[in-house]
Formats: structure tokens, sequence, C-alpha cells
């Protein structure tokens, strides 16, 4: 089997350049093992960084908390293999303040045979001037009351009125979308935000359940290790260590 071409570790990038005129959105460009190849301004203010090359060839682990470097690889693993990550929000954080609620997507790059030769994504803060103006899908204020009630139980019904339209249209242009059930992505964002939890905080393993959404630890546990594929306990102990 041939050998796939790696990208080149400098530019120039095709329109990368447009995203450092961007201030609330940080851009990427990885190569398949998941070093940084290239990011515009906002990402490099981020972590902190004058100069792309102070980022070149280094990957999440060197910037972030190996609990969150983790999600970050077994996400960029899953784009590997050419699946895409669809408007999620998640909580970003920096170095240069606390993290922030966003809306992430990532994509594969390939080359001209159609191979999977890296990885490239945006994130742009929630509360950006751009989400801010009207959306005609609605979609924008569903992701805020995500974001505020996560913890609560959010139905269909109540997402499909944030968003203007009946319920089955909501399930149907919602998996459009964001690829996946308007039940499933809050259930993914329930499971991040235990994490932090679990890392950050003394809490129970029952009252991290509650706090964020879940109906009891038993369902939390059943969700988290499906998900991640290990308990909460487990977690906290490996992180916390």
């Amino acid at each position: 089997m041939a050998a796939i071409p790696p990208l080149p570790s400098t530019g120039p990038w095709p329109l990368s350049e447009l995203f450092d005129s961007l201030e609330d959105v940080q851009f990427w460009i990885k190569d398949i093992q998941h070093h940084y190849l290239h990011a515009n301004r906002a990402l490099l203010l981020n972590y902190g960084l004058n100069e792309t090359t102070d980022l070149s060839g280094k990957t999440d682990y060197d910037f972030s908390p190996a609990f969150l470097a983790d999600q970050f690889w077994l996400d960029d693993e899953q784009v590997v293999k050419g699946h895409r990550v669809v408007n999620r929000i998640e909580l970003v954080g920096g170095s240069t303040g606390p993290p922030r609620w966003s809306v992430t997507n990532k994509i594969p790059l390939h080359d001209g045979q159609g191979r999977v030769i890296g990885t490239s994504g945006t994130t742009r803060w929630l509360d950006a001037p751009a989400l801010r103006q009207p959306d005609p899908t609605g979609f924008d204020q569903v992701l805020r009351l995500i974001r505020d009630h996560y913890q609560t139980a959010l139905g269909n019904l109540e997402l499909a009125k944030a968003a203007g339209l009946s319920v089955r249209a909501f399930e149907r242009k919602f998996k459009q979308r964001f690829q996946t059930t308007p039940q499933a992505y809050i259930r993914k964002l329930r499971v991040r935000m235990a994490c932090r939890l679990l890392v950050y905080s003394d809490l129970s393993l029952a009252q991290v359940a509650i706090d964020s959404g879940f109906a009891d630890q038993s369902h939390f546990n059943h969700e988290f290790r499906r998900q991640l594929n290990r308990t909460p306990g487990d977690y906290r102990l490996h992180y916390r260590r």
C-alpha cells in the first residue's frame, strides 16, 4: 500500500489567512497523528502563543489538562476515520481566562485520492456576535437552551418550540444538521460536563450524576461507560492521580 503523503508542516494554507480576521473563531489544522500544523491568531492568543511556530508539531497534551486532551484525541481519532464533529457545544478553555461555551466543528482532510491525511476544525464562542444574529432555523436558540438547561429534563417538544418547528420536523432537521439525535447530543454534553466535575470537584458520584443532568447514578454510570468505556470512579482515579 502506498504511503499517505504528509501534510506540509508550514503553509501556505488555502484560505486559512481569512480566519486571522475572525476574533471569535479559533481555527486549526492537524496532521493524521494529531500534531498541530497551523492555527489562526485567535487560537494562538487563546493559548498565550505568539507565532504558529510555537504550536507547530505539538499536540493538545502540550496545552490542555490530560482529561481534556484525551477527549480531543478521541474526537480526532473519529474524524480521521471519516466522521465529523458537527456544531457541538462544549466548554473550551485556554491560558487567558476561564472556559467559555463554544460551538465546535471538525472535519477530515483528504488528498487527491480521497485518503484522510489530517483534520481541521473551528471553535466559536457561543455568545459570539455572529451567533446573536437572528437564525432562521432557530437552532441558535436550541443550543443556548441546551447550554443553560442541560442539567434538567429537556424533551424534544420543548426544544422544537425553541426552534419554531413541529417535533417531527425538528427531530429530522436536528439530525440533518448535527448528525445525531437531540437526546444523544444532550447525553454527550452531560458526560463531558460530568468529566469536569469528576476532575475538579470532590462531589460524590451520585451528586455528580445529578448535577450533570442524569436521573440517578445508575443511569449516569451506564451512559458514562457507554461513551468513554470506563466507569466514573475509574475516570476520577485516573485523572486526579
